[in-house]
């Protein structure tokens, strides 16, 4: 089973360079232009190349960093853009922009960015979510969902916290021990 497994792995990755090379050469980039596509579907993309868009799955062994992910993000540490899908590496994941679906590592951070979706980690971050945050520490300007974990701080919220720090600074009730609940009308988006 071990010998197919890899000998389909060896095909598909075969595929992808041949695929690569076979495309005809890109023009000079200005600075304005957008991002390429790679040939699609990408399957492996074991590389840093900031001005690609993957679809399919990437693995980031150890880093990986693109304009684009669709599909599935495995690795140590992956950094992209825009991200829809599932994003599982090691020590961290980021998303600059645009993140929905999926945050699972230790360090999950949608800093910059909108997230809608699920983030599971030791420290989660994100500028504004819509779904939850599962971890230690985490971390939100705004947030329409649930917030569980050891310390949970959000500017505003429409939804919960459930932990041992809650904090919820524009509240009337800023603080509150095991359980703090927000009702502020916020517009994420």
């Amino acid at each position: 089973m071990k010998k197919i497994l890899m000998a389909v792995c060896t095909v598909l990755a075969c595929a992808v360079v041949s695929a690569q090379e076979a495309a005809p050469a890109p023009a000079p980039a200005t600075p304005t232009a957008p991002a390429k596509s790679a040939p699609w579907p990408v399957w492996l993309a074991f590389n840093s190349t900031k001005n690609i868009d993957v679809v399919g799955l990437r693995l980031t062994l150890p880093y990986g960093e693109c304009e684009g992910v669709t599909g599935i993000d495995l690795g140590f540490y992956g950094r992209c853009r825009y991200f829809e899908g599932f994003q599982l590496n090691i020590l961290r994941n980021e998303a600059l922009d645009i993140m929905a679906g999926v945050q699972v590592g230790i360090y999950n951070s949608a800093g910059r960015a909108d997230l809608t979706g699920l983030q599971v980690g030791l420290w989660n971050e994100a500028r504004s979510i819509r779904g939850v945050q599962v971890g230690i520490i985490n971390v939100a300007d705004t947030v329409q969902g649930v917030q569980f974990g050891l310390i949970n701080r959000t500017e505003s919220m429409y939804g919960f916290q459930l932990g041992g720090v809650n904090v919820i600074r524009e509240s009337e009730l800023a603080f509150f021990p095991i359980m703090n609940v927000g009702f502020d009308t916020i517009s994420l988006y």
